[in-house]
């Protein structure tokens, strides 16, 4: 794999969002990010952290509706920017699967960057809202990311009675199956029976 390609940058403006993002695989987890949506920084943060990859995430989005626009745009562009990221997705492990405990709550993600995007959510919440970020919204953030990066997602919610700690372990799962899923393989070829994805 190139390593100049394990960068990513996605600029979209639209009438309800204007969104800049940046993302680099071998960063470190540095996190700058800010949605105008408390809680989602704080997911989004972790994403990065726990991923290890470096995101810059700037959105100004119309919240005076509610936060439907602003998140799932963002899914889109975060999407679009690992995908870019990736480029063709040759020398990478490909695969991550992640079970992750949040207090009283454990999660499961299992991913697969097979350009061939799916999404599968089992994942139920209590209340509607963290703060004034709509809960229901997490599937539909992950739909966008997984469909605008090229990734089969499955996403599994086993147990758990507080809200935050759920929807912390969910994003912490999905962070932790990227981190081993871009990861560099051994010989930098596409882990394909095909030999490209």
């Amino acid at each position: 794999m190139n390593d100049f390609v394990r960068k990513g940058t996605v600029n979209r403006t639209t009438r309800e969002t204007d969104i800049n993002i940046s993302v680099t695989l071998d960063g470190m987890g540095k996190a700058d990010i800010s949605t105008g949506i408390g809680f989602f920084d704080h997911m989004l943060t972790a994403l990065s952290v726990h991923s290890g990859i470096s995101m810059t995430v700037k959105v100004k989005g119309d919240l005076y509706v509610d936060c439907h626009h602003t998140i799932e745009d963002t899914g889109i562009a975060l999407g679009q920017a690992l995908g870019m990221a990736l480029g063709d997705k040759s020398g990478i492990i490909r695969y991550g699967t992640a079970y992750i405990p949040m207090d009283e709550s454990l999660a499961m993600a299992s991913l697969d960057l097979s350009n061939r995007p799916f999404l599968v959510f089992n994942c139920d919440f209590t209340n509607q809202s963290c703060g004034e970020y709509d809960l229901c919204m997490t599937e539909e953030f992950f739909r966008a990311f997984a469909f605008n990066s090229g990734m089969t997602l499955h996403i599994n919610l086993l147990y758990g009675s507080n809200d935050h700690h759920k929807a912390e372990a969910v994003y912490k799962a999905v962070a932790h199956a990227l981190k081993i899923a871009v990861e560099k393989n051994a010989d930098g070829t596409v882990l394909s029976t095909k030999g490209v994805l």
